[in-house]
């Protein structure tokens, strides 16, 4: 696709919603008043108008040209094919027939052409899906728990998209609050027995909010923590920075959590889910799906033009 072509299709939304070309000008030209200086300048912003112009002007008036000259070059054609066939009906008969075998080998090898061409394309397509799905298929880091999270050797972890818990196991039984040292900032944290090297120490995958977040001592022997993510929107790969993460593409919320969550946030949850599996059977995500339906109705709204030889980015 060409430089010129790349906003093709926001150029023809914007036209069928200001309903033709003075809209689209109208609307361009508010753009440049409203969000640049382009017309601080009047004299500048004429002459950078009037060049575009000219040239667009100057490739019109060639095209047009070129579809005079190409007509001239018909009419003389046709003038001189009556001319050979007012000198010899025979001639004419034997032309014509050669005409029309040479037109039904014309049509036959597009249409033979077009169904090579259809071919190749329905190929790409089902070899691109594959290698979508192979991909998607492709292990991107550790298996998560059903509670989307991981079991480490020195600690564990769930989390929805709001909070993260972290168990992390005591070298003791019957421990007291005041045994352990537990600090919960907004980028670290670390647990352990006091007077002892830490058991779980470091950075967080993710800031949380530190005022908000709580921990407590569980049957004597277990650290709970309840980290309250400062991004809601976000599942993390891990706690601590450095640990083996998870493959988040494997992570899915639980039905009953969507309900917990406000309208924009499950709208956008579920969009994500319903991409995750989409791109797992190589099929088109919202967006892309959304782009393939304008481009339909455009292409049934001008059933004049022939995108046979289109190529749609």
């Amino acid at each position: 696709m060409s430089q010129d072509e790349q906003f093709d299709a926001m150029f023809m939304a914007i036209a069928r919603q200001q309903q033709g070309i003075d809209g689209i000008l109208e609307c361009f030209f508010s753009f440049l008043s409203r969000k640049t200086d382009f017309f601080a300048q009047p004299d500048m912003a004429r002459g950078s108008v009037q060049r575009v112009m000219d040239r667009h002007l100057a490739l019109a008036e060639e095209r047009q040209r070129a579809v005079a000259a190409a007509a001239a070059a018909r009419r003389k054609a046709d003038q001189e094919a009556a001319a050979a066939k007012a000198s010899s009906r025979v001639e004419v008969l034997e032309d014509e027939d050669e005409a029309n075998a040479a037109a039904a080998r014309r049509v036959a090898a597009e249409a033979e052409r077009k169904a090579a061409q259809l071919a190749a394309q329905q190929q790409a397509v089902q070899e691109a899906q594959s290698a979508a799905t192979e991909d998607y298929e492709k292990p991107k880091g550790l298996p998560p728990t059903a509670t989307n999270g991981y079991e480490y050797p020195h600690y564990s972890f769930s989390q929805s998209l709001q909070e993260a818990e972290v168990r992390v196991p005591l070298p003791a039984t019957g421990v007291k609050g005041k045994m352990v040292n537990v600090e919960i900032a907004a980028e670290h944290l670390t647990v352990g027995m006091k007077g002892k090297a830490p058991i779980l120490s470091g950075p967080l995958y993710g800031r949380v909010r530190a005022e908000d977040s709580m921990w407590t001592i569980e049957d004597g022997n277990t650290v709970v923590l309840s980290l309250t993510k400062q991004n809601n929107m976000e599942w993390w790969k891990t706690v601590i920075k450095g640990d083996p993460e998870i493959d988040l593409q494997k992570v899915v919320p639980e039905n009953s959590k969507l309900d917990d969550l406000d309208g924009d946030t499950r709208q956008t949850v579920e969009k994500m889910m319903y991409d995750q599996r989409q791109k797992a059977m190589g099929k088109p995500t919202a967006d892309e799906q959304k782009k393939q339906d304008m481009m339909k109705k455009f292409m049934e709204a001008h059933p004049e033009m022939d995108f046979s030889q289109a190529k749609f980015c």
